[in-house]
C-alpha cells in the first residue's frame, strides 16, 4: 500500500512501538546484535537473522545537468541552475513471528520504503511511501548484496554501482538514478561498531558511502523527465537497540564536503536537560578527509550541536532549528537549511512527526563548502521505542 507520509529511517524504530498495525514488530530481540568485523560485498546486503531493524538511506543533491551548462564543479554550480534534494530510504523489519512457523503468508519481515524530493524553485517538499509483508515477489531485503524492492520501487547495486527506480503519481515525482561510489566504504564509530547510547548495546552495525556520483532522470507532475547530475550519501545501518530510553530525539548530518571529504556528526537528546542544561546523551561522528584514505571518529565530548535560528512549522506547531553551529574535531561548521519546510508527518503510520531535508555546509568563516542532509526527529514529541 502507499501512502503520502513518509519515514525517517530511525523513526522506523518508534513506528515499530507507536503503530497498533505494526505492534507485532515491536516485540524485543531474542539476542542482542553483536560486535564484529564488516566484510564487503556481504554486508552490502540484508541481516534478517542478525539484528531486528535496517535500513539503506541515501540522501542526496541533484541540479538539472543542462541548466548546469556544463560548468565545473557541483559545488560551484550548486544554486545557480534548477536545484533539488532526493531521499530514497528501504526498511526491514524483523517481527515476532517465529522463524519456524511454516506458513508462507506468515509475515516475519516487513519491507518499508519512502523517498522525497525537495523542489527548490517550487519551495515544496514531496514525499510518499509504502510497506509490505516480505516474500510473493512483491517485497524483498536480500542477502549478499544490496538489493531490495517494494512493488515497483527498486535500490539494487550492480557491478559496484547503485540503480534505484521510483514513481509515485500520488505526490508527482518520479525519479531513475544510477549512484556510483567514489570512494570505499566508511565504518562508522570503531570499526563500524557505531554507540549510540551510554550502554554498550545501544549501537548499530554501521557504515557510510560519501560522495556518490548520481546521474539519471528526474520528472514532476507527469512533466518530461529531465536529466540530473550530483552528488548523495548513502547510510545503512542494522540494530537491535537504537535509541536509548532517556532519549528524545536525535539531530543528524551527512555531509559532502566540495573538496572530496565527508563529514558526519550526530546526537541523542536527552528528554529532560540536566541541571547545566547539557541537551545531549550521546554523540559522535566521523570525518574523511579528500581522498578517501584517513578517517578521524569523534568521540561524545568532542561533538556539539548549537542551534541558530529556529522555524516553526504551521502544520504540527513544532520548532525546528533549522541553522546550527555545529563544533567537532574536524572543525567548526554552520549548517543551513536550503528550505525551512521539509517538515514529514507521518502520523498516520508512525506515529511521528520529524524534519529531514537538504542543507547547505559552511565553514567558521561563512564560506559554503558542501551540501548534504540534516535531520531531525524528536521535536513534535518524545519518541517512544519498544
Amino acid at each position: 500500500m502507499a501512502r503520502s507520509s513518509s519515514f525517517t529511517r530511525r523513526a522506523l524504530l518508534a513506528a515499530l512501538a507507536a503503530s497498533p498495525a505494526l505492534a507485532r514488530a515491536a516485540a524485543p530481540p531474542i539476542e542482542h546484535l553483536q560486535r564484529r568485523a564488516l566484510a564487503f560485498p556481504a554486508d552490502f546486503g540484508a541481516h534478517p537473522e542478525e539484528a531486528r531493524v535496517e535500513w539503506w538511506y541515501i540522501t542526496g543533491a541533484l541540479e538539472d545537468a543542462a541548466a548546469k551548462g556544463g560548468r565545473d564543479g557541483f559545488g560551484e554550480a550548486f544554486g545557480f541552475g534548477e536545484a533539488f534534494g532526493f531521499q530514497v530510504t528501504f526498511f526491514r523489519s524483523r517481527t515476532d513471528v517465529p522463524a519456524d512457523q511454516p506458513s508462507r503468508f506468515a509475515a516475519k519481515q516487513l519491507v518499508f520504503a519512502h523517498a522525497a524530493v525537495t523542489d527548490l524553485g517550487a519551495r515544496r517538499l514531496r514525499h510518499d511511501q509504502r510497506v509490505a509483508r516480505a516474500g510473493f515477489g512483491i517485497a524483498e531485503a536480500a542477502r549478499g548484496d544490496t538489493e531490495v524492492r517494494l512493488h515497483d520501487w527498486t535500490l539494487a547495486r550492480r557491478d559496484g554501482i547503485y540503480r534505484s527506480t521510483i514513481r509515485s503519481e500520488a505526490a508527482g515525482f518520479a525519479f531513475e538514478l544510477a549512484i556510483a561510489p567514489t570512494q570505499a566504504p566508511l565504518r562508522q564509530g570503531e570499526a563500524g561498531w557505531s554507540r549510540k547510547g551510554p550502554l554498550p548495546d545501544e549501537a548499530s552495525l554501521y557504515y557510510s558511502e560519501p560522495q556518490l556520483a548520481v546521474s539519471g532522470r528526474l520528472a514532476l507532475d507527469q512533466g518530461r523527465p529531465r536529466a540530473v547530475t550530483g552528488r548523495a550519501w548513502l547510510d545503512h545501518e542494522w540494530s537491535d537497540a537504537y535509541l536509548a530510553p532517556e532519549a528524545a530525539g536525535w539531530d543528524w548530518i551527512g555531509m559532502n564536503l566540495d573538496d572530496g571529504s565527508a563529514l558526519m556528526a550526530f546526537r541523542m537528546r536527552r528528554r529532560t536537560p540536566l541541571a547545566n542544561s547539557e541537551v545531549a546523551l550521546w554523540a559522535g561522528g566521523s570525518f574523511r578527509i579528500k581522498g578517501g584514505e584517513a578517517v578521524r571518529n569523534f568521540a561524545p565530548g568532542e561533538v556539539r550541536f548549537e542551534p541558530l535560528r529556529d522555524w516553526r512549522s504551521p502544520a504540527s506547531q513544532a520548532s525546528y532549528p533549522v541553522a546550527w553551529r555545529i563544533t567537532t574535531p574536524a572543525g567548526v561548521f554552520e549548517v543551513r537549511a536550503r528550505l525551512d519546510d521539509q517538515e514529514l508527518d507521518s502520523r498516520a503510520s508512525t506515529g511521528a512527526i520529524y524534519w529531514e531535508g537538504l542543507s547547505d555546509l559552511l565553514d567558521a568563516n561563512g564560506r559554503r563548502v558542501g551540501a548534504g542532509y540534516l535531520e531531525m526527529t524528536g521535536y513534535a514529541g518524545v519518541l517512544r521505542v519498544g
